[in-house]
């Protein structure tokens, strides 16, 4: 361990906050939860990710989901069963920012709504939880950084790695310089999943409205595979580089006062999603940061699990090996160093997901705690668009099959 908090005193507070039962942050405004209090949450686009997020926020005392919006019939059920009794029902989502009971909404639409989304909220004087990656282009970036700013709303993206006890004691250590001089990061996001077959989805196209999905998207019939699917469609994802590895450059960002790569260079194969995706399922970028004399490379597949999801700072002195559960520090030879680990997350290294810490969890908990107090939350509209903006750079390198330099993007 890092100076700081004892280990056990560590762990306990981790594991309390995995529970849901971390009240203490709410408490510290000293405003309890009084009724008049409650924060009224609309959902706009519940999909499963959204799901996700509402069912993390019905375990938090203090939140009442007042209003969803979802273009399909079925999501919108599914998010109606989430939310308040009560709660108002819309395909319009401009309805629901419209409503003055709502004082705050957690976007989980496609990425090219994302923006569009969070600039009409912050314009509607509503906080914002919004999915990663931010931007669905590199030009939207200035635009919601001045939404959040210009009208003053909590911003948070959702990169939760930034509120997970374990890496912030991570960075702590990198920032301590006892790894040495950190000139090379390797990140890692590899899956052996059957992710690329073509399903049958019985999607009743009267039950969504596809002019509404498609936004600023080039009109096209409705195709249930690509509304399903959308990841890994241009018009609406970006693949892999803007799907997983935006979580893992946003931590390299944080970790190294990085801002966006001055360069990339990218390969990307259709291995396992020929003639279905339009991204490939096996990439690799290689993003330089000269001003910080810095070379990140990212790796990522469905084809093979080697590695899985997992970062690793190789200092001078020692190299830190990251994942969502865990971090180990490995010396180099011969250093005055010592092996050590935290490891919080049961099974094996490298798993997208651990019941402890629960990330979901903690960073809604630290974007509630903002909406209450108006500071800063762990990953404001700044920290997403500088995360999206490897990701873009890398997927330009890899559409162009040329080095793409930043002046150029």
């Amino acid at each position: 361990m890092a100076t700081g908090q004892p280990r056990r005193q560590f762990l306990q507070t981790v594991g309390a906050a995995s529970a849901g039962i971390m009240t203490a942050g709410y408490t510290a405004t000293a405003r309890g939860f009084a009724a008049n209090e409650t924060i009224h949450v609309g959902a706009i686009g519940t999909g499963g990710r959204c799901r996700q997020l509402l069912g993390t926020l019905g375990e938090i005392p203090g939140v009442k989901i007042v209003a969803v919006c979802d273009v399909w019939d079925t999501n919108l059920q599914k998010g109606r069963e989430l939310a308040d009794p009560n709660a108002a029902t819309t395909k319009d989502y401009h309805e629901l920012l419209a409503r003055e009971d709502v004082d705050a909404v957690v976007i989980g639409s496609p990425d090219h709504w994302h923006v569009p989304m969070t600039v009409d909220a912050c314009r509607a004087g509503k906080d914002v939880y919004v999915e990663k990656p931010l931007t669905h282009d590199l030009s939207e970036g200035p635009a919601v950084i001045a939404a959040q700013n210009g009208h003053k709303r909590i911003v948070q993206v959702g990169m939760q790695q930034r509120s997970m006890p374990h890496l912030i004691e991570a960075n702590q250590i990198i920032r301590s310089g006892e790894l040495g001089e950190i000139r090379k990061v390797h990140l890692t996001w590899n899956r052996n999943s059957p992710r690329g077959q073509k399903k049958n989805y019985d999607i009743d196209p009267q039950t969504v409205d596809w002019k509404r999905f498609l936004g600023n998207a080039p009109q096209q019939p409705f195709d249930e595979y690509r509304y399903k699917e959308w990841r890994w469609f241009w018009d609406f994802g970006g693949g892999i580089f803007t799907d997983l590895m935006v979580h893992y450059i946003d931590v390299a960002h944080w970790f190294l006062d990085l801002d966006h790569p001055q360069m990339a260079t990218s390969i990307g194969d259709h291995f396992m999603a020929k003639d279905l995706w339009q991204t490939p399922d096996t990439v690799q970028t290689l993003l330089r940061y000269p001003k910080n004399q810095v070379q990140v490379y990212f790796e990522g597949t469905f084809v093979n699990a080697r590695n899985a999801a997992m970062m690793e700072y190789m200092g001078t002195e020692a190299t830190l090996y990251c994942d969502r559960g865990r971090y180990e520090i490995h010396p180099e030879h011969n250093r005055d160093i010592k092996y050590r680990e935290l490891v919080l997350g049961s099974g094996s290294r490298g798993k997208d997901f651990y019941e402890t810490p629960n990330g979901r969890l903690l960073h809604l908990t630290n974007w509630l705690e903002c909406i209450r107090s108006r500071n800063t939350p762990n990953a404001p509209a700044e920290a997403g668009v500088s995360a999206a903006s490897a990701a873009h750079l890398a997927n330009l390198a890899l559409r162009s099959g040329k080095v793409q330099h930043w002046a150029e993007a």
